[in-house]
Formats: structure tokens, C-alpha cells, sequence
């Protein structure tokens, strides 16, 4: 069996604010940099401290102090942006290295900070969910 985290290992976490790159402007990778930074340091601090807060909401305040960080990116965005990360593209790779995987026999499954509800967004956007045989998020232990 092969377990993988999805977010920036299966998902491109940067892939919502390059689909909006136009928009965003010259400081759009910026701002996907302090996004991911944030939501990851949000994550670790939430742990530690014992208090769970979904991933959801670190991504959404994650993205308000990226936008605090960069005041040329457009606020307006900001519901774009959330939007899109319910659909973030796989990495090139992944679909057929999972494919290969599965059909070797092995049992593929994520295990992530992610909500049910935003995994199982994902994974049907990038038509993984025909290789996957589970999907496990913190969110059942609250962790």
C-alpha cells in the first residue's frame, strides 16, 4: 500500500494563483508563496497548541495575510482564489505514476490536513478518484 499527503506532493498547491496570473499581476507568485508558507505555519501552530482549527479556514486566513503581505494583489480575488483551490491540478506525473502503481496491485490512499469535502473536490477534478481507494483527512480526529 502506498499512502500519500495531497497537498503540494499530489495537488499543486500554486496552481490557483498561476490560473489567475492576469489578474493577479507581477506579484501573483508572491503571493502563492506566502499563501502556502502561512497555511503550513497556521497548520504546525494550530498542532501544537492543541487547537484544531479545518483546513479550510488556515487556508482562508493563510490567503487574508498573504493579500496583507502583497497589496498589489487584488482582494477582489479572494473568492476566486478559494474557489479554485477546491480544484487544484495534479502535478504532470501524477496520474500516471498512480495508474502504475494500481495496476502493480497496490492500494493507494491519501492521508492529509485536508477536509473530506476538499480532497474528494480534488481528487475528482484531477479524475483521480478512479485510482484511489481511500481518503483520510485529520479531520475525523480533529488533530
Amino acid at each position: 500500500a502506498y499512502v500519500f499527503d495531497a497537498y503540494g506532493t499530489l495537488f499543486d498547491v500554486h496552481a490557483a494563483v498561476r490560473r489567475h496570473a492576469d489578474q493577479i499581476g507581477p506579484d501573483g507568485q508572491l503571493l502563492s508563496e506566502i499563501w502556502r508558507a502561512k497555511q503550513l505555519e497556521y497548520s504546525w501552530v494550530r498542532t501544537l497548541m492543541g487547537a484544531y482549527v479545518d483546513f479550510w479556514q488556515l487556508t482562508e486566513q493563510a490567503l487574508d495575510f498573504a493579500f496583507r503581505k502583497v497589496p498589489s494583489a487584488d482582494k477582489g480575488l479572494r473568492a476566486q482564489l478559494l474557489d479554485t483551490y477546491w480544484r487544484l491540478d495534479c502535478y504532470p506525473e501524477v496520474p500516471a505514476v498512480l495508474k502504475a502503481l494500481k495496476a502493480s496491485g497496490a492500494k493507494l490512499a491519501i492521508l492529509s490536513n485536508g477536509s473530506p469535502e476538499m480532497l474528494e473536490a480534488a481528487v475528482k477534478s484531477a479524475a483521480l478518484d478512479q485510482v484511489l481507494d481511500d481518503i483520510y483527512s485529520v479531520e475525523a480526529v480533529k488533530r
